[in-house]
């Protein structure tokens, strides 16, 4: 019989608690990993749409006994329950996850940042610089020159904008869930359908509509956001570590390099893959992720 304690850590996967935890009202769902090392790096995982924080299942997995992996699904996705009148903006969105981090005593901590990812970790980072040791930026955006033609269009819409309210409707389909996943990859028959399914599921729940049709709206804060952005990363240089889907249709590779310009010494890995790189490229992007985490400062 095989000894599995004798395995290498990376090779058995990891215990996972499921929890919730009550912030200003709303019922944030949360996932962590429990690491052998009570003192293990902390990486806080900030999913994307339409997403929620079982998109990291299978990283946590894997990295999940090494180290401390937190990933909360913002209201308005997932399991998180929001009470009657919750405002969603990515203001709010941060605001939660904010306060997610002071119940969960969490004091130092890397930042994942994937899609909405960015803008919620963005503002984290500004509020709490101090806490941040470094960034993992997967396919998340803080440059114009990172925005797809389509994604200028989608984000210029008002609610005032002719069939506007339609056009983002689109967006909420099982088609267009599925074709957030599968685009831009090399191989689809490596992404597993059931991410795009649970997606799904939870797009089509009551209210949750309304909620992402607001985001939608008011992802253009974010764009206005950017050069604050920018000039966090210029004035702290933090620790960086870029994995991006060259296939994006939202953000694409120039947006990875963009980077470059404010965090120099940024290590930045290009996958042939679209938005959700770690559905078929997470062989490759976790020992990145791990290097980095092992590198970064306690």
């Amino acid at each position: 019989m095989t000894d599995l304690t004798a395995l290498p850590a990376m090779a058995l996967p990891a215990r996972a608690t499921h929890r919730f935890v009550e912030v200003d009202g709303v019922e944030v769902f949360y996932r962590e990993s429990l690491p052998e090392r009570a003192d293990a790096p902390v990486l806080l995982l900030l999913h994307g749409f339409p997403s929620a924080s079982h998109q990291f299942r299978r990283l946590i997995d894997t990295l999940g006994r090494r180290y401390r992996l937190i990933a909360p699904d913002y209201p308005g996705f997932g399991h998180t329950r929001t009470p009657e009148g919750f405002t969603y903006s990515f203001e709010r969105l941060a605001d939660i996850v904010e306060g997610f981090t002071e119940r969960l005593g969490l004091t130092r901590y890397a930042l994942y940042l994937f899609d909405f990812g960015a803008p919620v970790g963005f503002r984290l980072a500004l509020r709490r610089p101090e806490r941040v040791t470094g960034l993992v930026v997967q396919n998340g955006n803080a440059y114009t020159e990172g925005l797809s033609d389509a994604a200028r269009e989608f984000t210029a819409l008002t609610p005032d904008s002719p069939g506007a309210e339609q056009t983002i409707l689109n967006l909420f389909t099982l088609a267009a869930t599925r074709a957030q996943y599968e685009g831009g990859t090399a191989d689809p028959t490596l992404v597993a359908p059931e991410g795009w399914l649970l997606d799904q599921y939870f797009l089509d729940r009551p209210g949750r509509k309304e909620a992402q049709l607001a985001l939608a709206y008011d992802y253009k804060s974010n764009i206005a956001a950017y050069p604050d952005w920018q000039a966090w990363l210029r004035e702290h240089r933090p620790p960086t570590l870029i994995t991006w889907g060259t296939g994006d249709p939202f953000f694409p590779e120039p947006g990875a390099r963009a980077y470059l310009r404010d965090v120099p010494a940024a290590e930045l890995h290009l996958f042939p893959t679209g938005h959700f790189a770690l559905e078929d490229q997470l062989p490759g992007m976790a020992p990145l992720i791990a290097g980095f985490l092992d590198r970064l400062p306690s």
